[in-house]
Parts: structure tokens; sequence; C-alpha cells
């Protein structure tokens, strides 16, 4: 290694974008939700649309935001931003729960236990199952005719 490569390597690593935010991942059915949080005003912002307007029903906003509430953290604490990719509404909604658990869980190892003990560090592995084929859907066979 010549010295020149050293100190291009040392000017690529960058370790303050690390302090800016921490990010983790939440999975849910087909959905994926790339989660990052960072000290702030309190914006939670999910594929740059404010949380209520990106999910509509008020359940679905609670889900999204339940380990903040369930750890009793003010809203105005951390900015959250989310990119959400994939299945259904309830589904992303979940999956931005799942990644919002683990971030907290990374910022404060204190959070882990409790966030574990309410089921949000828990990933939901139920997916939908492939249709075979000669049947109508995974499961459901044709009406038996007798002639």
């Amino acid at each position: 290694m010549t010295p020149a490569t050293a100190k291009t390597k040392k000017e690529v690593s960058v370790p303050k974008k690390a302090e800016r935010y921490t990010e983790a991942v939440g999975r849910r059915k087909t959905s994926i939700a790339r989660v990052r949080i960072s000290h702030g005003k309190g914006a939670f912002v999910v594929n740059d649309k404010d949380l209520k307007h990106y999910f509509q029903l008020p359940i679905l906003e609670s889900c999204a935001t339940s380990p903040f509430s369930k750890l009793k953290i003010e809203d105005n604490k951390f900015d959250v931003s989310a990119k959400v990719s994939g299945g259904g509404i309830h589904a992303q909604a979940e999956a931005v729960r799942l990644g919002l658990s683990r971030v907290l869980a990374i910022v404060n190892p204190d959070f882990q236990k409790r966030l574990h003990y309410f089921g949000f560090l828990t990933r939901d592995s139920r997916m939908v199952e492939r249709k075979k084929y000669g049947l109508r859907k995974a499961r459901r066979a044709p009406q038996w005719q007798k002639r």
C-alpha cells in the first residue's frame, strides 16, 4: 500500500456522517421501510410526505408512532424520516414501526428490553402462501364435478 492510497482511504471514511442520524430497516410482508432518526424538532416524514398525509387513517398513524407513545418519548425530541416501498398501506405502517423500534434500540440500549416486551422488535414473518398449479388459490380447489 502506497502512502498516497493511505491518505485517500482516510479521506474517504467519514465517521461524522454516522453521527448525524441512525438508520434501521423494518419489514412486514413485502413492505420494506428504511427509517432514519436524528435529534430535531419532531418532524415525521414518510416518502417525502408528512405522516398524516401518508397514513391517512388514525389507526395507521398510531401504529407507526406507537414506539414513541409506549416509551413515553416526546415527539418533538427526534426527527424521523422513512422511505417505504412495497406491500399495502397497513404492512407499510407496521414496517415503519419495526424500523423505528430498531432505531430507538440502537440510540438508547435501555429501550430494547421495553420494546421487546411490547413485541415491537419481533419481525412478523407471516407471508402470503404461493398459488399452486391445478388450484384456484393457494389451497382453494376447483368445485368437484361428478359428470
